[in-house]
């Protein structure tokens, strides 16, 4: 399971023209499900996502978290972050180590459901739609794990 999280003042996610999900000041999670993925690793991933210290207290230093500051999260599902960068062969990505919607979906859900278990007022997209995500980075902060 892999997060890219992204400190925004701002993003949403647009679904056939409609907004279905926005936030303000907080995080845009795009999470990607691996085909090994379990409940327990969408706990921890969850865990890691809300005491993440991305957010400026009184210094410039990065020692809050979104809980912290009381942050918003923006919760997207995205297949393709999931890719074989070790393939040499060809210019198309490998997505094959990425977990089939009926099993990656359960595992999504999981994930958003502990990440709201941290406090964190969580948006989602509509899983497995075609989506827009804008978002307004700040900083720009952008930060990859890895579960």
């Amino acid at each position: 399971m892999r997060a890219v999280c992204q400190r925004v003042t701002q993003a949403r996610v647009t679904v056939d023209g409609s907004v279905v999900a926005a936030i303000g000041p907080g995080l845009l999670v795009l999470v990607g499900v691996a085909r090994d993925d379990t409940d327990d690793v969408a706990d921890r991933l969850a865990t890691r996502v809300a005491r993440l210290r991305v957010f400026e207290g009184d210094t410039p230093r990065f020692d809050r978290s979104v809980v912290d500051v009381g942050g918003e999260a923006l919760v997207v599902s995205q297949f393709t972050l999931i890719t074989d960068p070790a393939r040499k062969k060809g210019a198309r990505p490998d997505f094959s180590g990425a977990a089939r919607p009926d099993t990656a979906e359960p595992i999504y859900d999981r994930f958003r459901r502990a990440l709201a278990a941290h406090g964190i007022t969580v948006r989602a997209d509509v899983f497995g739609a075609r989506m827009q995500v804008e978002l307004v980075n700040d900083g720009p902060v952008t930060i990859i794990l890895d579960a």
